[in-house]
């Protein structure tokens, strides 16, 4: 398991995930941010959105699912259009 494994609401399957797409460290997801990566990723379900950006705010993705769900589409629907 490596780093990003250990992040706060990321397990062993998102890592390998983010490696394919040249994320291996807190650090290289800083730089793209959640929402870059998550449309790297080709976009797959929300809940991988509610997770990278857990990481940011040491969140559960739960929590971010329930009180940022507006704002996470939002800013999603954003980037799309920019």
């Amino acid at each position: 398991m490596g780093e990003l494994a250990k992040l706060c609401g990321l397990g062993k399957k998102t890592e390998q995930q983010l490696n394919k797409i040249g994320i291996y460290n807190k650090q290289d997801l800083q730089k793209i941010g959640a929402i870059t990566a998550y449309i790297k990723l080709g976009e797959p379900h929300l809940c991988f959105l509610y997770a990278l950006t857990g990481v940011f705010e040491d969140r559960s993705w739960f929590d971010i699912a329930h009180n940022e769900k507006t704002r996470l589409i939002i800013e999603l629907d954003n980037y799309k259009i920019e």
